[in-house]
């Protein structure tokens, strides 16, 4: 059901990047989508996330993940959303124990972080958007204020598309590379004339060395290729699905 990294195996910290596997839902979206943005039966995807929360040692309505919107927005929490809160973000950070945060992805990458000194944690989705405006840096950010210290931070990339599987055109490699000419490294020519092969894992990464964090670990795992343990809105796409499986990683204090 979920795949731990070991940098992340921390005194009173409990986190897992889960698979589709151990969960509820049926056909495309079998077994363990978590998406309630979906259009899976919502008793079935509430009963995963429940299976999630179980997973990390909390009660189902202490496992919080904000509407993804692409964006390098962040918040901050201490307990769970209530009714009507604004949960429109990519990244969450909390210091309190028994909450357990997360973020659901089917490609984009999904970054865990944690301070085991502070007890500071956070959870990122990072797409190539949320990553070229700051997501990334904004999370590390939110965390410092809540009392984390980067140079203790261990930050976790979960399973992201890989550049094998990741074609984008001219217009893409162009608008990273206009006045920062470090980034073409992340492209390669696709077979396609004027198309590349684009390595987002890189580039989150590379991201992420930056800031001058403690240690950042690329678990190396690709969820177009690995049909069997991972959801891919681009596997999807190119098969014409009506939809998508969402997964979703997530860090607590227990």
């Amino acid at each position: 059901m979920k795949i731990e990294a070991d940098a992340l195996k921390l005194n009173g910290i409990h986190h897992g990047f889960f698979t589709r596997q151990g969960g509820v839902s049926k056909g495309i979206y079998e077994s363990l989508n978590i998406g309630l943005g979906s259009d899976d039966t919502r008793d079935q995807v509430l009963e995963n996330r429940g299976r999630v929360a179980g997973e990390l040692g909390v009660d189902a309505s202490m496992l919080a993940s904000p509407y993804q919107i692409h964006s390098p927005d962040v918040i901050s929490l201490n307990g769970p959303f209530v009714e009507g809160q604004d949960r429109k973000a990519d990244a969450l950070v909390t210091s309190a124990q028994g909450l357990a945060i997360g973020v659901s992805t089917a490609d984009c990458g999904p970054v865990l972080f944690a301070d085991p000194v502070s007890k500071v944690l956070g959870a990122a989705h990072s797409g190539w958007k949320g990553a070229i405006t700051g997501i990334l840096e904004n999370t590390v950010s939110a965390m410092e204020a809540l009392g984390a210290n980067r140079n203790s931070i261990v930050a976790v990339l979960g399973p992201t598309i890989s550049q094998k599987a990741y074609e984008v055109g001219p217009e893409f490699q162009e608008r990273f590379t206009q006045g920062a000419n470090e980034n073409a490294r992340f492209f390669v020519p696709s077979e396609r004339s004027g198309h590349f092969m684009f390595d987002l894992p890189a580039f989150i990464s590379a991201r992420l060395e930056v800031i001058g964090l403690g240690q950042v670990v690329d678990m190396g795992l690709c969820t177009y290729g690995d049909e069997e343990r991972f959801f891919s809105y681009r596997r999807t796409t190119h098969r014409k699905e009506p939809d998508y499986g969402r997964q979703i990683s997530a860090i607590a204090l227990t």
